[in-house]
């Protein structure tokens, strides 16, 4: 696989396992930039999925990879900035086929929903996994469009 730059962010929610993620990205060969947050202490999860969000869509980072107590909230949290496409995985098959029918460009992972062995397989499936296109191209299309300001 080569080497990626991938962005990584979480809450105190997800912090262990964002450091145990960003961990093995790195064994991995990837070039990992962590956005945050640096401990457990009580912070907000929007802060840190905005931070990668802006990450990836401003191509500092290639990829980007979120963790808070579900995936939900840093998720969403991802998904305002234009250009990101982030979906939230709870194993292996959904993280592949997020990348491979979505194209998502972020993967939320929730660290009291995930183990670290299965989050671990999830990344390692998702980063492997390639945009399917076909006719999943036109779906994707019409997400980057839904962008609307209010």
């Amino acid at each position: 696989m080569a080497t990626v730059r991938i962005a990584v962010g979480a809450d105190h929610a997800g912090y262990g396992l964002k450091q145990a993620l960003a961990e093995h990205l790195r064994a991995s060969g990837h070039d990992v930039t962590d956005c945050g947050t640096h401990s457990d202490d009580r912070v907000d999860y929007p802060d840190f999925g905005a931070a990668v969000g802006r990450a990836v869509a401003a191509g500092d980072a290639d990829l980007g990879v979120c963790v808070c107590g579900s995936g939900n909230g840093i998720a969403m949290a991802a998904n305002k900035v234009a250009g990101v496409r982030a979906a939230v995985a709870y194993d292996v098959t959904s993280a592949r086929l997020a990348r491979a029918h979505n194209d998502a460009n972020v993967l939320c992972i929730g660290e009291r929903l995930t183990g670290a062995e299965v989050a671990r397989e999830a990344l390692d499936a998702w980063l492997g996994a390639s945009f399917a296109g076909g006719r999943h191209e036109a779906r994707v299309v019409k997400l980057d469009r839904l962008r609307v300001s209010g």
